[in-house]
């Protein structure tokens, strides 16, 4: 899968858990501060992009998480790419 690919899935991904616009999902939004999501929408959010790309996520590493880019990186890293 290319980065290309991972950008699209994931930004598709948090217009769906979150109800937002296309438009809001940038790179640098901070899931709670510019998209409106709690800790729960947060963890799901965190669940769907683990089933969608195979991949698993620790505890630990979520915390570091906390914009778009952020969590296009992590999926990225835990794929290999």
């Amino acid at each position: 899968m290319e980065y290309e690919e991972i950008v699209s899935k994931v930004k598709a991904i948090i217009v769906d858990k979150l109800g937002v616009e296309p438009s809001e999902v940038t790179e640098s939004a901070n899931f709670t501060n510019d998209l409106g999501a709690d800790s729960l929408d947060t963890v799901e959010l965190l669940m769907e992009f683990e089933k969608v790309f195979g991949v698993k996520i620790p505890d630990e590493e979520t915390s570091g998480i906390v914009t778009v880019k952020d969590a296009i990186d992590k999926v990225a890293e835990k794929i290999g790419k």
